[in-house]
């Protein structure tokens, strides 16, 4: 395969760059008709307004806009893309979520500048030429506007010249995935076999897999006021620090004799904890790894062995033979605090040790607040009852039924004495951490961005101090 140096430099600079009270409540819903809700901008994390979504047309598209698509999507080998102007002829709004496709990746591009005047063209308004690519996929999402038949084939196409190992993720006719959402993360796919500790040739964010563990008196390598993710399973408790996470993004491991999966996706400010030892007929359990490609800012994760994708934000999968079969990873608790309360609250705890049992050297903040002015990818709408940034405790109560609690708020509530309940589901502390109880019973909970559990969520019930 041959592709561009304008187009290559994009993909090397990119993969550089990425190297990833009183106890008195009130209780909202989801929103209503009334509600405000708008998409949000990448500088600054407000809601911004959208002009009206063009007219679009149904059925398939004219004979003439698909052979022009599969030329564009053919010339991101060479980064030049004369074929596009003739989509101006119908300017059928569907055809841009191809060309924002194309964009992602040809953003430097000699010929990108030809890309983005037709883009404008067909869709009626002006992009931000500064960042192209992630201005018109705003547009799109506000407007949920439909992909055109064929568009998998497509974005397969467009994606498959840049890596065709990623061919995996369009190739299952019965994916129960949004393939508009799906966008390039900025890295390659981690390909590598269970264990091993070396990184990708081509770039990735390698996965850790069974890290050394210390115990917390050899932790002290680890500021106390630093974040940890504090997992306990069947009486073992391993932490988890943040800093590690941030650069892995995702631990294969075996805590309380269970085989787990944590994936970490920095962009939603989200861990979680999968049991992987639970899925029947498999010859071994799922080894869970970073695709490099991402769902409205939620990392994708696939399982090594079978191919198939998960959704990360509910572990069910979503193509390939476990999505036929119907596999759901049931997930844990896992609680976000700080390692001297973590440690303080389980004195037993193991550590994941300084050097991740790889040799590697972490920096205490490898992306050096990075995601400080909101969301850096595009996401679409947001609602706009918290700050697109806040951390929120996350339940799942099954049957569409989802509940968010503001974090901080239900921490300062608890501390004072004060209860935090919302649909039966009760907060508690682990120290200065959360955990949820229903019925009595723990029931798995994680913090997560609050545009990221809303968007993934959007009917969730919202608790809020009063």
């Amino acid at each position: 395969m041959v592709i561009s140096r304008s187009v290559a430099a994009v993909i090397a600079v990119v993969l550089v760059v990425s190297a990833c009270s009183s106890g008195a409540t009130t209780t909202t819903d989801t929103p209503s008709a009334g509600t405000s809700v708008a998409p949000v901008t990448v500088e600054t994390g407000t809601a911004r307004v959208f002009p009206p979504a063009p007219a679009v047309p149904d059925g398939p598209l004219q004979p003439d806009d698909r052979a022009s698509l599969e030329e564009v999507a053919s010339s991101i080998r060479d980064g030049y893309f004369p074929a596009v102007r003739s989509l101006t002829d119908t300017a059928d709004p569907r055809t841009l979520w191809v060309l924002a496709d194309v964009l992602r990746f040809a953003q430097g591009a000699e010929g990108a500048w030809e890309v983005v005047d037709v883009v404008e063209q067909i869709a009626g308004t002006t992009i931000d030429q500064s960042r192209p690519w992630g201005d018109l996929t705003d547009h799109l999402l506000a407007w949920d506007l439909p992909a055109p038949p064929g568009y998998v084939e497509l974005k397969r196409q467009i994606y498959t010249t840049v890596d065709p190992r990623w061919g995996f993720v369009f190739d299952d006719p019965g994916a129960e995935l949004d393939y508009r959402l799906i966008g390039w993360g900025g890295v390659l796919i981690d390909d590598r076999p269970l264990g091993d500790p070396l990184g990708c040739a081509r770039g990735c964010i390698p996965a850790l897999d069974d890290p050394a563990l210390t115990s917390a008196s050899e932790g002290g390598w680890y500021p106390d006021d630093r974040i940890v993710f504090g997992v306990e399973i069947n009486g073992d408790a391993v932490a988890f620090p943040k800093n590690i996470m941030e650069v892995h993004e995702m631990v294969n491991a075996t805590i309380g004799g269970r085989r787990v999966a944590i994936p970490y996706c920095t962009l939603c400010g989200s861990a979680q904890v999968f049991f992987t030892d639970a899925v029947e007929g498999v010859q071994r359990p799922p080894v869970l790894r970073t695709s490099g490609l991402l769902s409205r800012s939620n990392k994708v994760m696939y399982d090594l062995d079978s191919l198939s994708v998960f959704d990360t934000f509910t572990g069910a999968a979503v193509t390939g033979p476990l999505r036929e079969r119907g596999v759901v990873l049931p997930q844990a608790t896992i609680v976000t605090t700080t390692w001297q309360d973590w440690r303080t609250t389980h004195p037993d705890t193991l550590v994941v040790a300084e050097d991740g049992g790889v040799g590697n050297r972490y920096p205490l903040d490898p992306l050096g607040g990075r995601d400080d002015n909101g969301p850096i990818f595009p996401i679409g709408q947001v609602d706009d009852r918290l700050p697109v940034h806040m951390q929120v405790l996350g339940v799942d109560l099954g049957a569409g039924r989802f509940v968010a609690v503001p974090a901080d708020a239900a921490r300062e509530t608890l501390l004072a004495g004060g209860t935090v309940e919302i649909e039966g589901v009760n907060v508690t502390l682990d120290g200065r951490g959360l955990r949820a109880m229903l019925d009595g019973e723990e029931i798995p909970s994680h913090q997560a961005f609050w545009f990221a559990w809303s968007q993934f969520h959007p009917t969730t019930s919202l608790w809020l101090p009063s």
